[in-house]
């Protein structure tokens, strides 16, 4: 059976189609968007959301309506809701794809700590990543013992979330650094708290 396009690499959707979904999706739920209000949901200034905005209607996404003088009404075209059903289609699949590659690198990672005497596993980070993490912890028969993050005072994954910069408080033979971002600059920081790099590791290669 030849290969399917699940097994080939896929292609990483850059920053202006994460930016193009966010906005088609903004404008989706609330037709009375401000332009400040988008400018938020981005993260980026409200001089070039006003330039972003003309960009979507000019290729045709979003019609703009006068609905007071000083009043504008975005709504989404045809086009708009076609490009917007695409792009949420290609990000689920690139998700799917990109968290098939983190279990099968943790999987191989962790294996060598099962055995009689499992490691106690702790993870850095409070998102979706750290409950894909989680779920290679459990199947693997790994001992989650801590989740640190920035903050503490709150509970996940069963699990109190303590302040990292009190880590030398739990005993824990691996962290896990869960983001789907860039690790290195999050890796060099718990370093320089304290944490030895060699019982860091991170979801990517």
């Amino acid at each position: 059976m030849p290969p399917t396009a699940v097994n080939k690499k896929r292609r990483v959707p850059d920053v202006e189609e994460r930016r193009n979904l966010l906005a088609l999706e903004a404008i989706a739920e609330d037709d009375r968007l401000t332009q400040r209000t988008l400018s938020t949901r981005l993260g980026i200034a409200l001089g070039l959301t006003n330039i972003y905005l003309k960009r979507l209607v000019r290729k045709g996404y979003v019609k703009c309506v006068n609905v007071q003088s000083n009043r504008l009404r975005y709504l989404l075209t045809p086009q708009g809701i076609a490009e917007k059903s695409r792009l949420t289609y290609e990000f689920m699949q690139y998700s799917l794809f990109l968290y098939g590659q983190v279990r099968q690198h943790l999987h191989t990672v962790l294996e060598p700590y099962r055995g009689a005497h499992p490691s106690r596993v702790a993870v850095y980070g409070t998102g979706e990543a750290a409950e894909l993490a989680y779920l290679s912890i459990t199947e693997l028969g790994l001992e989650l013992v801590a989740v640190f993050d920035g903050a503490s005072n709150r509970r996940f994954l069963g699990q109190p979330v303590r302040d990292i910069a009190h880590h030398a408080d739990v005993e824990f033979d691996i962290l896990i650094v869960a983001t789907l971002q860039k690790a290195d600059p999050i890796v060099k920081e718990l370093v320089r708290l304290g944490v030895p790099r060699e019982r860091l590791v991170t979801l990517r290669r």
